[in-house]
């Protein structure tokens, strides 16, 4: 699980493990788990059944090429932290407890549109290469009917979509496969960093249920795409209507838990989590057994469960996936080491697994080794252009005081932000942690705010107590703040934000042992965050000494 979103996971739907969830461990401890925006994502469910009735092809492009996206210059700013610098009073500060440098509007939207062109250009190149055509050649054909789930887990998943498209434009009444392309399309989305799939999935999923109404893979396959845009009110209903069809839909069942979390209904959550333990026990649900865990403060036996779904682990994909899992519960306990080890063992089953690249890289940072986590960052946002990675290697640049560097990695979330908004996906939640710490701090507070009145979580606490204090508002921030770290989950850049709040509020006493919390829990969290909370404890220090 990452900082924020969300996030990336192969965990087959077919997958299986040996016994329960709860056989690692006891019940979790009393109180609320937190949100799961970066939390593991159940694989792809095959499709059931097969209309091989003949006729038209249906008005889905069987191509996973999309329409040219229109990004609009007035794009949220990016996510990351400015430079380390000392703190002092109240104001807009960033992370690293310094105002944000302003940059004029015509050359921001000069550097924005440039970058989204750079992402338009990519998600281009990724629908060429799996096939999209402006001829009428023919599309090689699969010589079976269909792709199942284990083939799309199986780390093939461009080969699996092909061979779905081929499929379909001989069997295009096959209301199973047209719901597993859907899935393909999601999966794809998510693997690569590219929000321009999700319409086609909805077209594919949508024609499933054309072919055949309440078949419970579409109706699953829609919830996870609800899910991955952000709409959880509708992944639950989605996931509820797939569950009343088939109470053992492993899909389902994962996308109601990752729904319920994400909602803020962290009881019915835990509830649901042990449900699906009980009908479907297997790696994409222990993975979400131990986050759940994890997120009420029980990382002992998050990491248990996280164990065992290693050891019941049979293909590559749920290897590297499960692996990184552990990697990335050991680095936000600042265990470098062991992280770098899960880390290593995940790149041993699959050496381009990104989350993988991207948890070494940051494992690297915080170990010392900067220009190895640059190198390997770099490599992961060539094909990876998501917020979180794009903003770690920004804040690596700027450590190194390579500013252009860095704005340029922060001109490109902001160009996937827009891309993401075209393709329906709701990015309150980033634009808010994006423009608090580098642009329009207003934008960045009218955002929390919004996501706020969608789902009261701790990661929508911690954005908007983040928010309210860039504008100055520390006072109206501190609740928030507290909130976002009263579960008992265990991040350090939340327990950062709440002492850089208690700090700029005037209760200095507590943002010592908060700030000095966040670093003994992880001492590189961030790049630039660390570095700030260093230096407003050495001010604190300061100021101590002087009475």
């Amino acid at each position: 699980m990452s900082d924020t979103e969300a996030d990336p996971a192969s965990g087959a739907d077919s997958g299986t493990g040996s016994g329960s969830a709860s056989d690692a461990g006891p019940d979790a401890k009393a109180g609320s788990a937190s949100d799961t925006d970066s939390g593991p994502t159940p694989g792809v469910e095959a499709g059931s059944g097969a209309d091989t009735e003949t006729g038209s092809a249906p008005g889905v492009d069987l191509d996973a090429g999309s329409d040219a996206v229109p990004v609009s210059g007035a794009v949220s700013p990016g996510e990351g932290a400015p430079a380390a610098a000392p703190v002092a009073g109240h104001g807009s500060v960033s992370r690293s407890g310094r105002r944000p440098v302003a940059e004029s509007g015509g050359r921001r939207l000069v550097r924005v549109g440039a970058c989204a062109v750079a992402l338009a250009v990519a998600f281009t190149g990724f629908a060429v290469a799996l096939g999209a055509r402006d001829d009428d050649r023919t599309v090689a054909m699969s010589s079976s009917p269909g792709v199942s789930s284990a083939q799309l887990a199986g780390g093939d998943l461009d080969t699996a979509v092909e061979r779905l498209q081929a499929h379909l434009k001989e069997q295009p009444k096959d209301f199973g496969s047209w719901s597993t392309l859907g899935l393909a399309y999601v999966e794809q989305a998510r693997v690569k960093g590219d929000p321009s799939r999700y319409p086609q999935a909805e077209k594919a999923l949508e024609r499933s249920l054309e072919l055949r109404p309440d078949n419970d893979p579409a109706l699953a396959g829609l919830a996870a795409l609800a899910a991955a845009r952000h709409e959880f009110e509708d992944a639950l209903r989605l996931a509820d209507r797939a569950l009343k069809e088939n109470p053992y839909s492993e899909r389902a069942l994962c996308s109601r838990v990752d729904a319920l979390v994400e909602l803020g209904r962290y009881d019915d959550a835990l509830a649901a989590v042990r449900l699906a333990d009980t009908r479907r026990p297997g790696i994409p649900v222990f993975t979400r057994y131990a986050y759940v865990y994890e997120l009420r403060g029980d990382v002992k036996t998050a990491r248990r469960v996280l164990e065992q779904a290693l050891d019941s682990a049979a293909t590559r994909g749920d290897i590297a996936y499960v692996a990184t899992q552990l990697g990335q519960l050991a680095w936000k306990q600042g265990d470098y080491r062991t992280a770098l080890d899960h880390y290593a063992r995940a790149l041993g089953a699959d050496d381009t697994y990104l989350p993988a690249l991207e948890g070494r890289a940051r494992a690297q940072a915080a170990s010392g080794d900067g220009a190895e986590a640059i190198r390997g960052l770099e490599q992961v946002v060539s094909s990876y252009p998501l917020p979180g990675p794009l903003v770690v290697l920004g804040e690596l640049y700027e450590a190194e005081g390579d500013r252009t560097k860095a704005n340029d990695q922060y001109a490109l979330v902001d160009a996937y932000t827009a891309i993401a908004r075209a393709n329906g996906v709701n990015a309150d939640l980033d634009t808010a942690l994006a423009a608090a710490d580098h642009g329009d701090t207003k934008a960045a507070l009218r955002a929390a705010e919004a996501e706020w009145k969608r789902r009261e979580t701790v990661h929508t606490a911690d954005a908007l107590a983040w928010a309210l204090h860039v504008n100055g508002r520390d006072e109206e921030a501190l609740p928030y703040a507290r909130r976002a770290t009263a579960t008992g989950y265990k991040d350090a850049t939340f327990l950062y934000h709440r002492g850089m709040v208690e700090y700029a509020a005037g209760d200095k006493k507590d943002a010592r042992k908060t700030l000095e919390a966040a670093l003994d829990l992880n001492a590189g969290f961030s790049p630039l965050g660390a570095a700030g909370a260093r230096e407003t404890l050495k001010a604190l220090q300061a100021l101590e000494t002087a009475k």
